[in-house]
């Protein structure tokens, strides 16, 4: 008797454990991903996209990439810190000219927030803004 309540348990923990047994890939949220180059002075334009609930925002960014030929962007996995933006559209930021990505979020009621983590941790809510502007630091 108790062997049988072990497996059982133990089965009901493994299915727990297996990709996607804790997210459904239905329950998807809108976000739109803004890129701005500040320093050339060009029109940003807005990719439509969607992020999965409670997902990072990593996550919803390859979503666009494949699925909006317009959009692409590197990034490099620091071992320290995570995922950090390295490109958008074959922009590249640089030390030597003091450059980067900014990651800022435009949120439903129009607040423009810097987040105090990157693409590897930020969690999107439905109907942000994400805004990548390139600019000098």
């Amino acid at each position: 008797m108790i062997m049988m309540r072990m497996a059982a348990l133990l089965s009901a923990a493994l299915l727990l454990l297996l990709p996607g047994a804790l997210t459904q890939t239905s329950e998807l949220v809108p976000i739109d991903v803004l890129v701005e180059n500040s320093l050339l002075g060009t029109a940003p334009v807005t990719f439509s996209t969607r992020v999965a609930y409670r997902g990072i925002l990593l996550g919803a960014l390859k979503r666009l990439m494949d699925s909006n030929a317009n959009f692409k962007f590197t990034y490099t996995e620091d071992p320290n810190y995570g995922p950090y933006l390295e490109s958008v559209n074959g922009v590249a930021g640089n030390d030597k000219d003091h450059t980067y990505w900014e990651l800022l979020v435009k949120t439903p009621d129009g607040k423009i927030i810097r987040p105090d983590v990157g693409i590897g941790c930020y969690i999107p809510s439905a109907n942000e803004q994400i805004i990548l502007k390139f600019t000098k630091w």
